[in-house]
């Protein structure tokens, strides 16, 4: 990887971009698991949205997703990670979720099935807890 990645607290602002990324990145899983609804995956993410626990991903500079650790009773959930389609695969979000992950305790996620995503959780040492028909929950301890 050669681009350089940063990471700042996130802003109202940077909602409707979240929204949009996230509409992006999920509909091709959401699609083959028969879920997608344009304006239900918007409509979720501006009513989770919290700023003071997200972090806009930059790259070069350029806004290139979000990532979100959000603290919970028993550790944080890791959500909202959305990565731009023509970054992936560039060992960015690695450099992400090493650095959102760094000094934590316990964290749970949750992916959909099928999602290519899940190996990169494993790869963090992520576990499968459950699963259901549509989300896989995980757990890194």
């Amino acid at each position: 990887m050669t681009s350089s990645v940063e990471l700042r607290p996130a802003e109202l602002g940077d909602l409707e971009p979240i929204v949009e990324l996230r509409a992006a990145v999920m509909r091709p899983d959401l699609e083959r698991l028969g879920r997608y609804d344009p304006h239900r995956v918007r409509q979720r993410m501006r009513d989770a949205f919290q700023p003071e626990h997200t972090s806009v991903i930059l790259v070069d500079g350029a806004f290139a997703g979000s990532v979100a650790l959000r603290p919970a009773d028993d550790g944080h959930w890791l959500e909202h990670f959305y990565l731009d389609p023509t970054l992936q695969g560039r060992g960015i979000g690695t450099a992400v979720l090493a650095r959102v992950l760094a000094d934590t305790g316990p964290v749970r996620l949750n992916v959909l099935q099928g999602s290519p995503a899940r190996r990169l959780y494993e790869r963090f040492g992520f576990a499968q807890e459950r699963a259901d028909p549509v989300d896989v929950f995980m757990m890194r301890g």
